[in-house]
């Protein structure tokens, strides 16, 4: 981080946290600066849409027009394909995997095992956040 900034991403988590406090688990998934509004229908979505967009005005907070999308049925979040029908490996992702050259000395080996070990840990931290919104778009 520059300027010897730390804990920042905790830090803004927790302000998106306190945000969105009411709307969390009901109509909107946060991930640090990922946010995805999510509807069961049509009918509530545009609700759910302004609902949004009232807290984002009262907590003086702007969102970047070239970064958002809206109106999609399936779309990346976290890094996975996400869908009504489920959540997906980014195929980006499983390719880059694939294409991993062989190891051929210990410090490769222990490199790799500690790059799997974050991997592990972020795949287990990431799936906390994602299954309720799998549980959801699949209820």
């Amino acid at each position: 981080m520059p300027f010897g900034l730390k804990n920042t991403g905790v830090t803004y988590q927790r302000l998106m946290d306190k945000v969105f406090d009411d709307q969390i688990g009901r109509n909107i998934k946060v991930y640090v600066d990922d946010m995805v509004i999510k509807s069961r229908d049509e009918e509530t979505l545009l609700q759910d849409v302004e609902e949004t967009f009232k807290t984002l005005v009262k907590a003086h907070m702007k969102l970047n027009p070239a970064k958002c999308t809206f109106g999609v049925e399936k779309g990346q979040f976290l890094g996975y394909q996400v869908s009504k029908e489920g959540i997906l490996s980014n195929p980006f992702n499983i390719e880059e995997f694939l294409e991993l050259k062989a190891l051929h000395n210990l410090k490769g080996v222990q490199e790799i095992n500690g790059r799997l070990t974050a991997l592990g840990r972020f795949i287990s931290k990431s799936a906390e956040k994602a299954l309720p919104l799998y549980q959801t778009l699949k209820g």
